[in-house]
């Protein structure tokens, strides 16, 4: 898989999700500090969502070695809450419109199965991530923080949900053990 378009594809979606996972870390610092604790843990879950997406990629590459230039997709900045909200949203847009749709054809074209796979799970999680973040945002830009409710995110997959871990993840199957609790 080394010089294939899948495997750059993986390696470029490691990176943006990596970054995704660092930039919403501090904006999640941001929310706290500018007195939105819910929407704080809301980014940290997300974060750890990005996090299982970047590991799900990089361990498909498992054969891969060396150095490699890679090219991802990466909003830079930190401002107000309501404006990170934004770039979160507009972040996981893109990667539902336009990333993952693409590295999920090639991978099928390449019959490369097991990288179609995460591309699907992470592009699934990623519908939920921007409908969590356009609901925060609505909220926040009314001065006031999301409700209190648990933020569950599968570790296999990065499965989003509010309040109860479901019995059953619906994207990967994984037992309900398999959720961290934020």
């Amino acid at each position: 898989m080394e010089n294939n378009i899948t495997a750059a594809n993986l390696r470029s979606a490691h990176g943006g999700e990596s970054m995704a996972y660092q930039r919403y870390r501090v904006w999640g610092e941001r929310a706290r500090s500018d007195g939105f604790p819910n929407v704080g843990r809301l980014f940290d879950a997300i974060a750890y969502a990005e996090r299982v997406h970047a590991a799900n990629h990089f361990g498909q590459l498992k054969d891969v070695a060396g150095d490699f230039n890679v090219n991802a997709m990466a909003g830079f900045g930190l401002g107000s809450t309501s404006e990170n909200l934004q770039g979160a949203i507009a972040g996981e847009n893109y990667e539902i419109e336009q990333m993952y749709p693409a590295f999920m054809a090639v991978a099928e074209l390449q019959n490369e199965k097991y990288a179609h796979r995460v591309f699907k799970w992470a592009w699934e999680a990623e519908k939920i991530h921007s409908k969590l973040f356009s609901d925060a945002k609505a909220k926040v830009d009314q001065g006031q923080d999301i409700d209190a409710d648990p933020v569950q995110i599968c570790s296999v997959c990065g499965y989003t949900e509010l309040g109860e871990a479901p019995d059953v993840c619906p994207i990967c199957g994984a037992k309900k053990d398999k959720f961290v609790e934020f």
